[in-house]
């Protein structure tokens, strides 16, 4: 029997289908009676023991080992006679030696010791390798050609410790664990063996490969570093502060006041071309972009195109760096002090491909402040500041491993990713006050409101002959005949700020606090005060929110917009049922206090999902009509801003919708609910314009990382110290594993839909996503999600192969609802096409119609959205899907339509 399909690239096909039924048959006939046999698909690689119909499944989407084409593992009779020279057929990838790996590893850490450099075409000769940086080579050559023991041919010691150290920072091992472990293996070796007898040694063997770090001493109260020309200084010449801390007389070195560990920033820009996967990736915004109307990547926005035409030399060589910065604080100790702030600093290039772009194995490290340095952040700065500006003026002479040549490396700064407070450090624009918005700045509508700054005026953003402009009452008590705040140039930011930045992406959380916690009446967030209602009563305006006076007395009574007591309970009960599957979610039940009516530990992460799944879902029955509508067009705006892929014209109708929302809002609110984050949420879409996705400029990844630095946390006396060590232990064993990693595999092609071959399986769970248009007979091309439940597995294929024409449509879900069940619905005009990702897909809490004649589903229907058991056992995040488009990028559509999302039950018999 030929096997040929094994090699078959496309897994679509019919015949490797019929080998894969083939295969099946050949394992249960060989393994009589046994439920789980070996995987043999290119990640279980015949190591993971599967279920039968998972094993199908895992062919499909993975695809068999190529070179599994004898059974041996699965029941099939291996003739020695034949074979006894064949190749070992339970790998993926061919065999190759670790020692020479780390070899490689090596000549590419000092390109300059083991190679010849071509210089055909250049314009100067490499710099010589200096007589240190030749004897660190030396000394790791020698290690990983030295073998572990005698006669050991696997593991070479320097290919060892690489392996061991491996092990330490991705399990967070301590250095006294390590050590144990370490002296161990030391004695189960033989007695000549060369491992090394602990941490400390083994950390001098890879000094080499390190990139180390820099201790700048600096003035107590941040007045200056004592770096370049004050390098020699004892004393501040500012404040007069003494540069070490009083100790004994007897002590022979001096303790500094503070210190700042600054990583210099050019070699490790010089190693992301050491590595012939990295080098060729660093020039993949140039040579592999697709240039559309779709927005994928930095690249694709307006501002990067803008920096091409005003320097298209630095724009000619595409391996000239465009870096990001970003900053924020975060507490070492947990809650053991509430007072300590290390403040790190790191950049990262946007040259990468989005599935590289902003992950940890790619973000550098420069600066490590001890403490919140407040508006003194400049002078931390300043370091990095003046290699930036060298390499924007000079750059530095770098090796491309991808081409075996010299060329000069130049950097350029696109923008800053802060928080709000962290933006006001590193801009210097003030973001409080009546000035806070960085982008209106002193054209900004604000005004005192219930003892605090608020930000109203957002009818200056409609059009000049809107119905709302010549409306009072409704607002806060004035027409409207402004024009839209100016844009500022620039040249003219420069000019204010000696500095050009973006907005930044203002986190949901902050949207989320204000909106649910108005809404619930949540006490010490809800921002319908007694204040509130005291100053609707000052400015003449919606007399139904004035305090209820009774003789000598006032009370404010609940306002229309927020929940009645037993519709919280509802609501919070509702929130507390959701399950989310592995990843997409952390447990949001346990963040629920349905007694207490609150939420409490919410992170940031978690009120992105809940603004953008949950609140639309839970609150449609519980209020209002007139405010379930503005929060849903909100969510709606939050869920296509933060898509993966942007088109430029949905964020020309997103300008347009979040002015509508905000106006809307003022028309519902008190002026105390429009905070500084309620008003930057006007500017995001052009945000989004400018520099692309917001995926590239939010905090998340920030934070994430400094979630895993602040587990680095060993020794509490000095947690700086621990951080740094640990970083920088990191970074070489980064760089080992960027040099060791294969190219990134391709994904599997789509899987068109077919009927289930399995005899058993009757309960079958679907998830449909698609949009039909509304105008004309002929449906625009889709695409949507099938989820098997046993096993879990996605398909995607053409709607309408399932589902027939338009005048079908109805009918057929009809059909399948009268067999299963539906989840939930929702009216039609709301929900948008957006983009499916594994952020955003499955959506089983989007808003979901059935046909073109949806109507509202009962209030009851609301606490049903909870999942059945075997879809929650099966259910799983899922790569990118196309909803909307016809030429497969995945991207958001704003075409007229409807979204149709069916989650339910149905019966086959095959």
């Amino acid at each position: 029997m030929s096997r040929r399909w094994i090699q078959n690239p496309n897994r679509c096909a019919d015949e490797y289908l019929d080998g894969i039924e083939d295969f099946i048959e050949f394992a249960r006939r060989q393994n009589p009676g046994a439920t789980r046999i070996r995987c043999p698909c290119r990640r279980c690689n015949n190591t993971l023991w599967e279920t039968i119909e998972n094993v199908g499944f895992h062919l499909v989407r993975n695809g068999m080992i190529e070179t599994y084409s004898i059974w041996n593992l699965h029941g099939e009779q291996v003739d020695h006679a034949s074979s006894s020279n064949a190749p070992r057929v339970d790998n993926v990838e061919p065999i190759v030696d670790p020692n020479d790996q780390v070899v490689g590893i090596i000549q590419d850490a000092f390109p300059f010791a083991s190679t010849n450099i071509n210089q055909e075409g250049e314009d100067d000769v490499p710099t010589p390798i200096d007589s240190a940086e030749f004897e660190q080579y030396e000394k790791l050559l020698k290690n990983a050609n030295q073998e572990l023991y005698p006669g050991c041919e696997s593991f070479s010691v320097l290919t060892a410790i690489v392996e061991l150290m491996h092990g330490k920072i991705k399990y967070r091992m301590s250095n006294l664990c390590f050590d144990y472990f370490l002296g161990v293996f030391k004695r189960m070796l033989p007695t000549d063996n060369c491992l090394p007898k602990d941490h400390k040694h083994a950390q001098k063997v890879l000094h080499g490969l390190g990139l180390g770090y820099e201790k700048i001493h600096a003035c107590k109260n941040n007045c200056m570093l004592f770096y370049k020309e004050h390098e020699t200084l004892d004393t501040c010449p500012i404040c007069n502060e003494s540069r070490f801390k009083m100790t004994s007389q007897n002590r022979t070195t001096k303790i500094p006041q503070k210190v700042m560990r600054y990583l210099p920033l050019k070699p490790r820009l010089q190693r992301l071309y050491m590595s012939t996967h990295t080098a060729t990736d660093m020039r993949w915004h140039k040579e592999k972009r697709v240039d559309d109307d779709v927005m994928r990547h930095p690249a694709d926005g307006e501002a990067w195109k803008e920096f091409d035409r005003t320097f298209p030399e630095f724009a000619a060589d595409p391996r000239n760096v465009r870096l990001g910065l970003a900053t924020d604080g975060f507490n070492p100790y947990g809650v053991l002090n509430q007072h300590h702030s290390t403040w790190p600093i790191f950049a990262f290039p946007y040259n990468l491909p989005p599935w590289k772009c902003m992950k940890k194995e790619y973000m550098m490290m420069t600066v490590l402040i001890t403490e919140d340095p407040g508006r003194s952040i400049d002078v931390y700065l300043r370091p990095l500041v003046d290699e930036l500006k060298d390499l924007w003026t000079n750059g530095v002479r770098t090796y491309d491993k991808s081409t075996g040549r010299m060329f000069t490396l130049r950097a350029a700064v696109m923008w800053t990713v802060n928080d709000f407070p962290a933006y006001a450090m590193v801009s210097g624009w003030s973001t409080k006050g009546y000035m806070a918005s960085p982008v209106c700045k002193e054209d900004v509508t604000s005004g005192w409101h219930a003892g605090k700054v608020c930000y109203l005026g957002h009818r200056r953003w409609l059009p000049w002959d809107h119905e709302w402009r010549e409306k009072d009452k409704e607002f806060d008590g004035n027409t409207e005949r402004r024009l839209r705040s100016r844009e500022w140039s620039g040249d003219e930011i420069l000019e204010q700020l000696n500095r050009l930045d973006f907005a930044p992406f203002g986190k949901t959380k902050n949207v989320f606090d204000t909106l649910v916690g108005t809404i619930l009446d949540i006490e010490g967030k809800t921002k319908d005060t007694i204040k509130a209602r005291l100053d609707l009563e000052r400015m003449g305006i919606r007399r139904g929110l004035w305090m209820n006076r009774d003789s000598d007395k006032a009370r404010r009574d609940l306002a229309f917009f927020s929940m009645k007591p037993n519709d919280k309970k509802e609501f919070l009960k509702f929130v507390s049922s959701v399950k989310f599957p592995d990843g997409y979610a952390s447990n949001i039940a346990r963040c629920v206090n349905v007694d207490g009516g609150k939420f409490t530990g919410l992170k940031s992460h978690d009120c992105h999902v809940f603004m953008q799944r949950l609140l639309p879902v839970g609150i449609r029955h519980l209020l209002p009509e007139d405010v379930v509508k503005p929060i849903m067009l909100l969510s709606r705006f939050f869920s296509q801003l933060t898509a993966k892929t942007l088109r430029r014209t949905d964020m020309f109708q997103l300008r347009h919708d979040i002015v509508q929302v905000l106006c809307k809002f003022e028309m519902i609110f008190p002026p105390a609910f429009f905070t500084s984050m309620m008003h930057v949420m006007v500017h995001l879409p052009e945000e989004a314009l400018l520099a692309g996705p917001v995926n590239y400029r939010w905090m998340y990844p920030i934070e994430r990382l400094l979630g895993e630095l602040k587990k680095s946390v060993r020794n509490r006396a000095k947690p700086e110290g621990s951080i740094i060590e640990a970083w920088v232990q990191y970074e070489p064993l980064t760089f080992c594993g960027i040099r060791l990693s294969p190219p990134p595999p391709q994904p599997p092609p789509l899987v068109p839909w077919r009927p289930c071959r399995r005899r058993r399986h009757r309960s079958l769970i679907a998830v449909a996503v698609a949009t039909v248009a509304s105008t004309g007979t002929q449906p625009r091309r889709c695409r949507f999600s099938f989820l098997c439940a046993t096993p879990a597995c996605l398909f995607s294929a053409p709607l309408f192969d399932m589902f027939g024409p338009l005048d079908r449509t109805e009918t057929h879900m009809s059909d399948l609802i009268r067999r299963g069940r539906s989840m939930t619905t929702a009216p039609s005009s709301d929900p948008p096409a957006q983009s499916a990702s594994a952020a955003t897909a499955p959506a089983l809490m989007d808003y979901v119609v059935v046909g073109p004649g949806a109507s509202r589903a009962p209030a009851s229907s609301a606490s049903s959205v909870e999942q059945p058991a075997s879809a929650r056992q099966q259910h799983r995040p899922t790569d990118t899907i196309d909803t909307t488009s016809t030429d497969g990028t995945g991207a958001s559509g704003s075409q007229p339509g409807i979204t149709t999302l069916l989650y339910c039950s149905f019966y086959i018999e095959i």
